[in-house]
């Protein structure tokens, strides 16, 4: 999507595309999230919101101008942040307590060959195939995936509770604006600032992510295929970082981990405009996979270190809200920084963006690092 709002509007329209997907997290990630802990029936939102953020992406089957996709863009994201909030629930509670680490890491590596196959699929038909037709395979495999999911069992029993929309408000309302049990949690553990840190780091990492496939092309200068090659180094790397950073959370606890993730996104921003130095299109390949491959690493430390914090402070009737909570927080660093980005970027150039926007990066980690406290302490 990126390559195709770059090839028809500025790069103001391809950061405004990834800020209506972050928007979307940001608002809904905790609806979904009370819907799921009032009713506790993870299972059946999580095959609506696959189905649903399939349909999502339909129009685009028939006609893809830079408005529509960056409206389905927005739309997708309602529904997958019910999606992504609930699977990371069942997930981290079908690993238990001493192999949630773990359990996080086998899904995490999972998710990344998928990643890592659709960037190099992408890659090659977005050479091939007009818009529209690319699309229709995205639909199409939105729908397997779809059907894949009815075979997911949640451990959770499901409750009894009535779910009204005077109760859903209330509770949307009481987790964006925490006070009391909500509220103590936060500042006992730290979990307020990690969320503040998130938000940080995903203005650096969202914005760098949201424009870099045209940064890569048209000032790097890659191919496309290639550009899709560069870009899947992240998830091949992933597919291994992941279940390993898996394992040593369970053995080191997950303090370390997010404080060197939050880091590494302001590092892979700076090597990534060091791909600009060199004039051999083979040096400038290197350096740009390098920069993948520090994001695959920090990206898989952050990932992994958070959801099993969250996981370990949460009460068994609020998993659903403090993972949906760093949706949000995911959500609201997604949809600013794609616009700083973005602003940067049209009034000076990527390269200046991203170096500008690595800071934020870097003042998350200081800190989270001052402020968490160690959730897990192996025996």
């Amino acid at each position: 999507m990126a390559l195709y709002i770059g090839g028809q509007g500025s790069p103001f329209a391809v950061s405004l595309a990834y800020a209506a997907f972050s928007f979307g997290l940001f608002v809904f990630a905790p609806v979904w999230g009370a819907i799921a802990d009032i009713t506790g029936r993870r299972r059946a939102i999580l095959v609506g919101t696959a189905f649903l953020s399939t349909l999502a992406v339909a129009p685009l089957t028939v006609t893809a101008s830079v408005p529509l996709q960056i409206a389905c863009r927005g739309l997708f994201a309602v529904f997958t942040a019910g999606f992504q909030s609930v699977i990371l629930t069942i997930v981290s509670e079908s690993g238990g307590e001493s192999g949630r680490g773990r359990s996080i890491g086998f899904y995490s590596s999972a998710r990344s060959s998928g990643a890592i196959s659709g960037r190099l699929f992408v890659g090659y038909l977005v050479g091939v195939l007009v818009p529209t037709d690319l699309y229709l395979v995205v639909v199409g495999l939105g729908l397997v995936a779809t059907l894949l999911t009815l075979r997911i069992s949640d451990p959770t029993p499901p409750s009894e509770a009535t779910l009204t929309a005077g109760r859903l408000l209330r509770e949307v309302r009481g987790r964006l604006l925490p006070g009391g049990a909500r509220r103590e949690l936060f500042e006992r553990t730290g979990l307020g600032w990690l969320y503040v840190g998130i938000v940080l780091r995903n203005m650096t990492e969202k914005g760098f992510i949201s424009v870099v496939p045209v940064f890569l092309v048209a000032d790097v200068g890659l191919s496309n295929v290639v550009m899709g090659a560069v870009l899947a180094v992240s998830p091949a790397v992933r597919v291994v970082s992941m279940y390993g950073f898996g394992r040593l959370s369970d053995s080191i606890g997950r303090k370390k981990l997010i404080v060197g993730g939050l880091a590494g996104s302001g590092v892979q921003a700076l090597v990534v405009v060091l791909a600009l130095v060199p004039d051999g299109q083979l040096a400038r390949i290197g350096i740009s996979s390098t920069a993948f491959f520090v994001h695959a690493v920090t990206f898989s430390m952050l990932t992994v270190g958070t959801i099993a914090f969250v996981a370990d402070v949460a009460p068994v009737d609020r998993e659903s809200e403090l993972m949906g909570l760093r949706s949000t927080a995911r959500g609201l660093g997604g949809v600013l920084g794609p616009l700083v980005v973005g602003v940067l970027a049209t009034r000076f150039d990527y390269a200046t963006a991203f170096v500008c926007t690595s800071v934020l990066a870097f003042v998350a980690a200081g800190l989270v690092g001052r402020t968490l406290t160690e959730s897990f302490s192996p025996e």
